[in-house]
């Protein structure tokens, strides 16, 4: 099932996206949001004019409760940057006020000169998670799969003696969409690209991850509860770089479709 979260007659819905005529289209609203225990394909639905989905106006596709995300979980992009490649998982929270749907605009704070992207695979949890038993599937605490860019301001980073928050957590730093899907298998291996102004920046697959899901989401509910709808960004691939006023920065997630964001700057 595939869905996203969308603008209209000015109130936000959830909608059903199926394939017509070769394109991604909302042809029903979701009665109920997603994330309750019954289970996405049984929501109640109502049937609308059918609204292909680059014409819809997109919000993020979920409201989280908190944003976790995993640091240097492609070895190749700890080595670009000069770190060592971990052993053990390093994770740092977002807030939820830095995400930002699709089509929204990326704002470069004056506070930095070096603001970079991160494309990403995003999970979306869909069930309440704690302290899970070894042999339990972490898929069941899976709503969707979505496509993330964590927006870093690599500068004010470095500044901060390697810390996360101020870096990652600005308001606009978490771009996320266009969909949720839970129709692909990162663990079989799900291609991540990064394009700025159509160039290709960041190639990368699941499978290179250091941690997989499963590993991910066992080591953070053992620290805190998951509840349904909280994203967790699982790591970027190697090719980070500047992002300059003007850009146009895209991440596509194969089986989700692409991310795509304009940057601008910003002012006090």
């Amino acid at each position: 099932m595939r869905y996203c979260r969308f603008e209209l007659n000015n109130e936000h819905h959830y909608g059903l996206v199926e394939p017509v005529a070769g394109r991604d289209t909302i042809t029903r609203l979701l009665l109920m949001p997603p994330g309750s225990d019954q289970p996405m394909e049984e929501l109640p639905t109502r049937k609308i004019e059918h609204i292909g989905l680059a014409e819809a106006k997109l919000l993020a596709p979920t409201i989280p409760s908190k944003i976790i995300a995993v640091a240097r979980n492609y070895g190749e992009h700890a080595k670009e940057l000069g770190n060592p490649v971990p052993t053990e998982m390093i994770i740092f929270l977002k807030p939820p006020s830095s995400v930002i749907g699709p089509g929204k605009q990326i704002r470069r704070p004056p506070d930095s000169q070096r603001v970079d992207y991160e494309g990403e695979l995003g999970v979306i949890i869909g069930k309440r998670c704690r302290h899970l038993k070894d042999d339990q599937d972490v898929k069941e605490f899976i709503r969707g799969y979505t496509a993330v860019n964590d927006v870093t301001a690599r500068d004010l980073q470095q500044k901060d003696n390697g810390r996360f928050t101020r870096a990652k957590g600005f308001d606009t730093f978490c771009p996320a969409g266009p969909l949720v899907t839970d129709e692909i298998d990162p663990w079989a291996g799900v291609n991540v690209v990064c394009r700025v102004n159509g160039e290709v920046r960041q190639q990368g697959n699941t499978r290179d991850m250091l941690f997989p899901l499963d590993a991910i989401i066992r080591h953070i509910a053992r620290i805190m509860t998951l509840f349904p709808g909280d994203l967790i960004a699982t790591g970027t691939p190697p090719g980070v770089g500047q992002l300059q006023a003007g850009d146009v920065v895209e991440v596509n997630v194969e089986g989700v479709g692409a991310l795509i964001n304009p940057v601008v700057d910003d002012s006090f």
